[in-house]
């Protein structure tokens, strides 16, 4: 059987995983925690928290990632641990709302900042956001099926200008003439009404959109297969360049903040048309201002979006060469040696998903989907100590037990807690997870009997 070529190296396997996190939520979602929220201190915290969280993620999942460094991440690591049945339900979750919900999402936002660029209003405007999106779905998708060293080096440049941009940002935004300290401490003149009933509620929520600024962390497994010394170098690289993100993104937040006052920021959720961070830049910096950190954030989610693109085909690949997915997803082009019709069948299925509903409704529901699987692999790290504690495991999570558990509790909160206070997103996202359910019975009727290699 044809495989993918190893040819990602560390320092590259580093950079995909920032360019897999950074994309458009740092720039959008302040502005609806701030509305949840109604102080800037909490706004913060729930950054950091959930950068801590994403952390205690990445570090967890590099365990796993170090004994399985094969093509498709999570699925390889529930079929071992979990058996078929669940490994497929991640798989059609990943395609049907996790990261096809994400590439349809961060395409949206770049379709959102190419026309504020333009100053276009008015009631095509949506329309026209969603065909810029679908067209860079489909570009996107192309420069894929090319190639992963193609694509990559694509990653690697545009990362290189989001951290130039994030300094430039950085810089202006601490010597505003309007920016104050006290903006960082001080909450919204008129109390915020909380719907949610608690103030855990009210964190929880406002936490959808910081997990969703951080979401994309994982999918480096997802190109185990393509990365040189796997055991080595994929456990670094999901650590190092998560904590580079947390760190960008805590700068970034505290800019925002510094800038304007929360109640500003409060403005902009009933908004959804203009972006916060712009709004920021622009009372720093002027129109220039407002013009480059637009085309930051075309920039990082057109990045993003590349990433989300690259890594996941992988996945819909390896269930593919297992027998439980479209037959035509296990072939390997004979030129460009990549998944290229998981790739094709992401980007129409991508593009399905940009016309199904808005912005924040895809990321909310597509977070809530994520966290129940990564709750399962944090789980399945403790099993796994447990029942084959010989595995070899080039990696062992830092803190064991205390980080998987800390994970495993934070994950089995969101998820309950996003069901009592979304259930709609919560539901349509379970929903589609278990349309994968006859599929898999056809497939398995006619899957022909394999080995299955840890």
């Amino acid at each position: 059987m044809t495989k993918l070529a190893r040819s990602i190296t560390l320092n590259q396997a580093i950079l995909l995983v920032v360019s897999g996190i950074v994309g458009s939520g740092v720039f959008k979602k302040v502005a609806p925690m701030a509305a949840e929220l109604g102080s800037p201190i909490l706004v913060l915290a729930c950054w950091v928290m959930a950068g801590v969280v994403s952390l205690a993620g990445a570090l967890t999942y590099a365990e796993m990632a170090g004994m399985f460094p094969q093509s498709g991440g999570e699925y390889v690591y529930f079929r071992h641990i979990y058996g078929r049945l669940f490994a497929f339900l991640y798989g059609w979750g990943a395609f049907t709302v996790m990261r096809t919900a994400t590439i349809a999402a961060l395409a949206h936002i770049f379709g959102q900042s190419l026309l504020s660029l333009t100053g276009t209003h008015g009631a095509s405007s949506e329309l026209i956001v969603k065909l810029i999106a679908c067209s860079l779905i489909v570009f996107l998708s192309f420069v894929n099926y090319r190639g992963v060293s193609f694509a990559e080096g694509l990653s690697r440049a545009l990362i290189y200008l989001t951290f130039v941009a994030v300094i430039i940002i950085a810089v202006l935004g601490f010597q505003s003439q309007t920016g104050s300290l006290a903006h960082l401490t001080q909450p919204v003149q008129e109390p915020v009404l909380n719907v949610r009933g608690s103030l855990l509620g009210s964190l929880v929520v406002a936490s959808l959109g910081a997990f969703w600024g951080y979401e994309g962390w994982n999918q480096i497994g997802y190109i185990g297969e393509e990365i040189k010394s796997p055991q080595r170098n994929l456990p670094i690289a999901l650590g190092v360049g998560t904590s580079i993100v947390v760190g960008i993104y805590v700068l970034l937040n505290a800019v925002y903040l510094y800038v304007l006052p929360i109640d500003k920021l409060v403005q902009f959720a009933s908004t959804p048309d203009r972006i916060a961070a712009v709004e920021v830049v622009r009372q720093a910096a002027g129109w220039a201002g407002a013009t480059f950190i637009s085309l930051l954030i075309l920039v990082t989610t057109s990045n993003s979006t590349n990433a989300s693109i690259l890594m996941p085909a992988r996945v819909f690949y390896a269930m593919a060469r297992d027998g439980l997915f479209f037959k035509a997803a296990a072939r390997i082009h004979p030129r460009y040696k990549t998944p290229s019709v998981a790739i094709l069948l992401q980007g129409f299925w991508s593009i399905v998903l940009v016309w199904s509903g808005s912005f924040d409704q895809l990321t909310d529901m597509l977070v809530f989907a994520s966290f129940i699987f990564y709750g399962a692999t944090a789980l399945g790290v403790i099993l796994l100590r447990q029942k084959q504690p010989d595995i070899i495991r080039p990696y062992r999570v830092i803190g064991y037990p205390i980080v998987p558990l800390f994970f495993l509790s934070c994950c089995t909160l969101l998820v309950l807690m996003t069901l009592i206070n979304q259930p709609r997103e919560a539901l349509t996202g379970l929903g589609l997870i278990a349309t994968g359910l006859p599929f898999y019975w056809f497939w398995c009727r006619n899957r022909p009997v394999v080995v299955e290699n840890p």
